[in-house]
């Protein structure tokens, strides 16, 4: 698909089509990543579910607080470093309501963690959990929430693959873990994706992918699936643990994001079915 061997670090693909169906090309599929802000993929998926059940109304205001329960027995209660990050909007609601909607939204679109946070509170980690487990996944789990560094130090940590990302996403596209309302819902909210500079950049201008990115120094992340006008949608995952993520080439542009939109440009080129193949303009 692309030659990685000279990339430093570890980079996980996966890229097949969009079901149950074995992938086209899969790289390191089965490795253990640190998930950075893919560990909001399920909890979308849990929130919605619980919805759709009855036991959560994600319509129903709650408070916006930084203050959160560690998923460490007998550790203290933590909070989220003061500062801006990827959502002010969110932050400028502190200690006054909003919609659990919004909330949800809000930490997919915008990547925010003070939403995400909030969300894995009234969610629960057990609920995550089982959106994992009717994925079928089998090294993947978020068991904490963002910042939860006593759980973290204590090995409590939030992990993904490649392989198990791609089985959520096929999961989720396909209608198996949601009814069709809220499937839809889900999907439109990955497709808005504010965060638009790694996978959706190596797309065409105006092709609709439902995706979503993660990224810390050493990390970028990026998991979706795409609806080419021209043929079936498919999913592509990129993990990467690298030290290009977070580099600024000379351009200024980050270097994970190029790794990135790069992978994700030769799988258009070599998305099955296709009518035409026109290659974007990225390296």
């Amino acid at each position: 698909m692309i030659d990685l061997s000279g990339v430093p670090g570890r980079i996980s693909v996966w890229f097949g089509p969009l079901g149950d169906a074995p992938p086209w090309y899969r790289r390191l599929d089965g490795e253990p990543h640190y998930a950075a802000s893919l560990m909001k993929v399920p909890l979308l998926v849990a929130a919605h579910r619980a919805h759709e059940a009855g036991v959560l109304d994600l319509d129903a205001p709650v408070p916006v607080l930084n203050r959160f329960a560690s998923a460490l027995a007998g550790a203290p209660d933590f909070a989220l470093p003061d500062g801006p990050e990827n959502d002010p909007s969110v932050w400028r609601l502190l200690d006054h309501p909003a919609s659990l909607r919004w909330l949800v939204e809000r930490m997919i679109v915008a990547s925010s963690n003070l939403a995400a946070n909030i969300v894995l509170g009234r969610v629960g980690a057990a609920a995550v959990a089982e959106v994992w487990r009717l994925a079928g996944a089998v090294a993947s789990a978020t068991p904490r929430g963002i910042e939860d560094r006593a759980a973290r130090d204590a090995g409590v940590d939030n992990t993904v693959t490649a392989a198990d990302l791609a089985r959520l996403l096929s999961a989720l596209g396909t209608g198996r873990l949601a009814g069709p309302e809220a499937t839809g819902r889900m999907l439109d909210t990955l497709a808005a994706q504010e965060h638009r500079e790694d996978l959706a950049d190596g797309l065409p201008a105006g092709t609709r992918v439902a995706f979503k990115n993660g990224w810390v120094d050493g990390v970028r992340h990026a998991a979706g699936i795409v609806y080419p006008a021209d043929a079936d949608p498919y999913v592509l995952v990129v993990c990467a643990t690298t030290p290009l993520a977070g580099a600024v080439g000379p351009d200024g542009r980050d270097e994970g994001c190029r790794l990135v939109a790069g992978i994700a440009a030769r799988s258009w080129e070599r998305r099955p079915g296709r009518a035409s193949a026109t290659r974007p303009d990225h390296s």
